[in-house]
């Protein structure tokens, strides 16, 4: 009998979990343990949908600058997972398919090893880092087109945003970029601005994440809607009043509508220039300070790292995940910086899917469901007779090899492989046709013809 396979999208937001075969859609569970100081109550990931009071959150991240750190507070939200009031599963008679970060330490890989076999007690697990498993979705596939041999993913969560190419299915580690702006710090900065202009919201993590995801846009035009904001501050088509949470009655917080009716109660949020320019620090962040270069040119880098003759194929094949990519505007933005730094004779080509924050856990759904998705996993007869080292042999990460350059190379051989055989297919169609319209004409000609192509 086939072990399930739990499929765990472990983000330093949001976990997205589900079972094999049964939940082709995840569920969404906040990766933290949240306490209220409105009603004095601590909340355990799942349990935080049961939080009456956001006001004053209290924050316990089980994650600190992209690595998980406080296994105390990831143990307690995964018990939640596994319990009977989310999955209900028997993890002694499961597989594990679990994320990790980009460039995970050594150490904190051990301790996912230790936790899953030897607390868990999990049968086999597999772990890899979020966009390995891209291709296996839908994200680059096109009706009657192949899935792409090269591409790049744009992954901005949480705490970075990483640029990630891939060369037949596998990433290739020594071009993989970092830029040091994710989502924490985008709400960080929003709440900074809104607390210096007009309320103090620097405790209302919560609710300043709900008025980023709201509110803020990708500006195409940075300094036409600068000029707009600065003219008119109060009056311009930018602005919006956002109304804050009422938490006595229970009331969301919500975008005012002009027919909307405020009471003395309400507490309006004035979001002027604040909805473009926090965003603005993905394509800038050295505004705030951080020297680094913005999304654009840190892809151009990166593809300008890559095999020459293969660089074509990544600027016509971007994909994009993660939450941040869900601002309106972004992909627009992205995509007309990129086409000023690619070269002239290169097509850029941006795809979407239809949500960016599940699409790794779709991909990964897909991946389990494979046959050969057995050959991949560690099992737990193999860490306790190897340790970590089963581990270390079986997955693919970014610690570099004796053999990985010669790995990189022969990917790069059978892709040109590929695309020589395409052009081949190509050019022997018409040959054809040629062919048999010589015939017609006459058989002389038919056979000059032959001949002349022959040499």
């Amino acid at each position: 009998m086939a072990k399930q396979v739990i499929v765990l999208d472990n983000g330093a937001s949001a976990i997205k979990v589900g079972i094999a075969r049964k939940d082709p859609e995840p569920r969404i569970i906040p990766n933290a343990v949240v306490r209220s100081k409105g009603d004095k109550m601590t909340y355990f990931g799942h349990e935080i949908a049961r939080c009456k009071d956001y006001s004053s959150l209290h924050y316990r991240l089980p994650f600190e600058k992209g690595y998980l750190v406080d296994w105390d507070a990831q143990k307690a939200v995964w018990d939640g997972i596994f319990s009977d009031e989310v999955l209900g599963v028997d993890t002694t008679q499961s597989s594990l398919l679990i994320t990790e970060p980009y460039f995970n330490l050594p150490n904190i890989q051990d301790t996912y090893d230790q936790l899953i076999f030897e607390e868990y007690e999990f049968d086999s697990y597999y772990r890899c880092a979020p966009a390995s498993l891209v291709p296996y979705g839908n994200l680059f596939s096109q009706p009657g087109l192949p899935p792409p041999d090269c591409a790049i993913i744009i992954d901005s969560g949480f705490s970075f945003t990483h640029v990630v190419p891939m060369i037949d299915g596998k990433v290739v580690w020594n071009a993989v970029k970092r830029l040091d702006v994710g989502g924490k710090l985008l709400t960080n900065q929003l709440k900074e601005l809104v607390s210096f202009r007009q309320w103090n919201m620097m405790d209302e993590t919560y609710i300043m994440n709900q008025v980023k995801e709201t509110c803020c846009y990708v500006s195409t035009d940075f300094k036409r809607d600068s000029e707009i904001c600065r003219i008119d501050p109060k009056h311009n088509p930018i602005v919006q009043e956002y109304i804050l949470p009422d938490l006595s009655t229970n009331r969301k917080g919500r975008v005012r509508l002009p027919d909307d009716i405020i009471t003395e109660t309400d507490q309006i949020l004035v979001m002027n220039n604040e909805r473009f320019t926090v965003p603005e620090l993905l394509f800038r962040p050295d505004d705030i300070g951080i020297d680094q270069a913005g999304l654009p040119f840190t892809i151009a880098h990166c593809i300008s790292l890559l095999p020459s003759d293969l660089q074509g194929m990544f600027w016509a094949n971007i994909g994009l995940i993660g939450g941040n990519t869900k601002f309106i505007g972004f992909r627009d933005r992205l995509l007309s910086e990129l086409r000023t730094l690619a070269p002239v004779d290169c097509e850029v080509v941006i795809c979407e899917c239809d949500n960016p924050i599940t699409e790794v856990y779709e991909s990964a759904y897909q991946f389990a469901l494979q046959a050969s998705f057995a050959q991949h996993v560690v099992t737990r007869a193999e860490y306790a007779e190897s340790g970590s080292n089963a581990s270390r042999r079986k997955f693919r990460d970014w610690k570099p090899q004796e053999s990985e350059k010669e790995k990189i190379r022969e990917a790069s051989a059978k892709v040109k492989g590929k695309q020589q055989q395409r052009e081949d297919d190509r050019s022997q169609a018409p040959t054809k046709l040629t062919r048999t319209r010589s015939t017609r004409a006459g058989a002389g000609t038919s056979s000059a013809s032959t001949t002349t192509r022959r040499r």
